[in-house]
């Protein structure tokens, strides 16, 4: 009796246990106490994760002066302005955060630098624009923290948080209806079976992710229950790309009301328009630059969403900045309102 006992004891203790986690979770409360607005972390996890977001060695601030890169080397069309001291260290990092196996021919012909000749010189010169125009029009989300290509490289060539469209499912086979990206569960929702593209319909269209309301049915907000899972499926990425839960933004008690959310909901919201414009300016025009490898299954350009820059810090990188070394990648790029007047004068 006891060996049959035994067995099923220590079977129901492991199921008893598994939803444990070591050490125990820090709690730390960020709203009223009775609306569980409480951010659950793991020391365990916080300390891998701090491994993994430490600064990359850095040669510093160069000097301003002397001749410009635009008149010592060829075909410079971006940071032309920047000294040769700045120019070459800077041209070395980029290797150190994107390219440290490939080194300069990752980007360059190695008989003439001045081509561009390679896809991944043309697509550089257009990345370093991007990081400008975030830390440049972009403040209200990245403050004077700012960006640099580390951020979201981290010594990859390809960021290794990106997404793809989805491959439409072929439902000609003995598939039952349109599964809509859902009942696969994937990180990308949080290991959710919601649907684990909403990307899409969030970060590269302007769609607002709002389906709750003050008022109940039928007065209140009506969504299909598509919509809703759409929704949720957005904000579980959030939650694991910032490696968060929902009252990090939210309060608990009314979901909806901004004026009782944390001020975090609002950097979120710029975040989101941040994405977006990074997705529709700078990554989809490149699209045809992009060899066919280097496409997702629908022919579209890898895209950002908030992992490619947290990667499950609530900050990216913890708030360190690297900008203090490299203030020309917080600079040199239009402001909206420059832009703005350009088109109306047009």
């Amino acid at each position: 009796m006891k060996k049959i006992l035994l067995p099923i004891l220590l079977s129901i203790g492991a199921m008893l246990l598994a939803g444990c986690e070591r050490p125990s979770s820090q709690l730390d409360q960020s709203g009223f106490r009775g609306t569980a607005m409480v951010n659950v972390q793991n020391p365990r996890i916080n300390a891998e994760k701090a491994k993994l977001n430490e600064l990359p060695p850095s040669m510093g601030l160069m000097p301003a002066d002397g001749d410009k890169a635009s008149k010592i080397y060829k075909n410079v069309q971006v940071l032309g302005n920047l000294s040769q001291a700045q120019f070459t260290t800077f041209m070395v990092t980029m290797v150190n955060w994107v390219a440290p196996n490939e080194g300069c021919a990752y980007c360059h012909n190695p008989a003439n630098f001045a081509e561009d000749s390679k896809y991944t010189k043309i697509v550089a010169r257009r990345m370093i624009q991007m990081t400008q125009n975030i830390n440049v029009n972009w403040k209200d989300h990245v403050k004077e923290t700012g960006v640099t290509c580390y951020t979201c490289h981290r010594g990859n060539n390809i960021p290794q948080n990106v997404w793809f469209k989805e491959v439409p499912q072929n439902i000609n086979g003995p598939a039952l209806g349109q599964r809509n990206g859902q009942n696969a569960p994937a990180a990308s929702v949080g290991y959710s079976s919601l649907t684990n593209e909403p990307f899409s319909k969030y970060l590269l269209a302007n769609n607002p992710a709002r389906i709750q309301g003050d008022k109940g049915l039928p007065n209140g907000n009506v969504h299909a229950l598509q919509e809703t899972e759409d929704v949720y499926g957005i904000m579980m990425h959030f939650s694991s790309a910032l490696g968060v839960n929902c009252t990090y933004c939210h309060n608990s008690r009314a979901f909806s009301d901004w004026s009782q959310s944390t001020p975090q909901r609002a950097l979120a919201w710029y975040g989101i328009q941040m994405v977006k414009d990074t997705n529709n300016t700078f990554m989809t025009p490149l699209t045809k630059t992009f060899p066919a490898h280097r496409l997702g299954g629908t022919g579209d350009v890898a895209k950002a969403n908030c992992l490619t820059c947290h990667q499950g810090a609530n900050k990216p990188l913890y708030g360190k900045s690297m900008i203090g070394d490299y203030p020309f990648l917080a600079a040199g790029y239009p402001t909206k309102a420059a832009t703005e007047k350009t088109v109306a004068a047009k």
